[in-house]
């Protein structure tokens, strides 16, 4: 990885304790990975080149087929097609909410279903978002507070009673596909990072743990889609980076890249492109070595 720094490396590995479970864990399950036939990445080869070409050279059995929810649009109508990676109950209504607003104009927040946060930190995200003056579709999970429920106070939902949605779960790739979305704030965990390559949308970062913080160097700096959240959240600075995202020359920049992603996201999984060719080519491989 060129250009990295200690702090983009995942959590695990900079810790301090030698003997740290997740990073014993993870250097385990590495090798193990090695000693498999085959492996497959949910990425694509034009989003990963340098870091792929690197593992390919020590172990060439590898199989990139991603973004794995476009490349599921191929498959065929019929109950295969309700499989998706979340368990939680989603709230359908955003989807109306959105049809109202103006193309490119909600921002949309979501942490995942791992990240939590201090009750400080809940208030400074919400009064950024209030003071930015642009609609937004913000996802409140009960547990998102360290050891406590969400709790968001009537001054607040007053402020933003015309044009902020808080909902506890929703059908993510449908939202970030949705042109009224404009800007995704977001933990950058990779599933939510493809999501959004694939929806056309840029990133506001703010990495919690494990492997966000490198995905989050790489939206700021090699893909070029992402604008960083200082680690102690202000309003300010929330305010400043929606407002920049949605209305400024750099937002306007990185609105253009991911559009450049989503192209190509979307042409890796054609039937003619490298993904869905390396799907087909992992199961014929896999049934011959069956």
């Amino acid at each position: 990885m060129s250009n990295i720094q200690l702090r983009d490396l995942p959590s695990f590995i900079r810790a301090n304790n030698p003997n740290d479970i997740m990073f014993d864990f993870m250097g385990s399950e590495a090798q193990n990975c090695l000693k498999a036939p085959a492996i497959i990445f949910n990425t694509f080869d034009e989003f990963e080149h340098e870091v792929l070409k690197a593992i390919a050279a020590k172990f060439p059995g590898i199989y990139t087929i991603g973004p794995l929810h476009l490349l599921a649009r191929h498959m065929p109508d019929g109950p295969f097609k309700s499989i998706n990676s979340s368990l939680w109950k989603e709230d359908t209504s955003c989807i109306e909410w959105l049809n109202k607003r103006e193309p490119s104009s909600v921002v949309y927040v979501s942490y995942g279903t791992v990240t939590v946060m201090s009750e400080k930190h809940l208030k400074e995200f919400a009064w950024g978002l209030a003071n930015s003056k642009h609609p937004f579709l913000w996802i409140v999970r009960p547990d998102i507070v360290m050891g406590d429920s969400a709790i968001l106070h009537e001054e607040f939902l007053e402020e933003i009673k015309d044009r902020g949605l808080i909902t506890s779960w929703c059908n993510q790739y449908e939202v970030l596909s949705h042109p009224s979305v404009g800007v995704f704030l977001t933990h950058c965990g990779w599933n939510s990072t493809l999501e959004a390559i694939s929806g056309g949308v840029p990133l506001i970062c703010w990495p919690f743990f494990a492997d966000q913080q490198t995905n989050c160097r790489y939206a700021c700096t090699h893909w070029g889609i992402g604008m960083e959240v200082g680690h102690d959240v202000k309003r300010e600075n929330i305010e400043f980076l929606v407002k920049e995202m949605t209305e400024g020359e750099e937002g306007k920049k990185m609105k253009e890249k991911a559009l450049e992603w989503k192209k190509k996201a979307e042409e890796a999984t054609d039937v003619e492109g490298l993904s869905y060719r390396n799907f087909d080519r992992f199961v014929k491989e896999a049934l011959k070595h069956g």
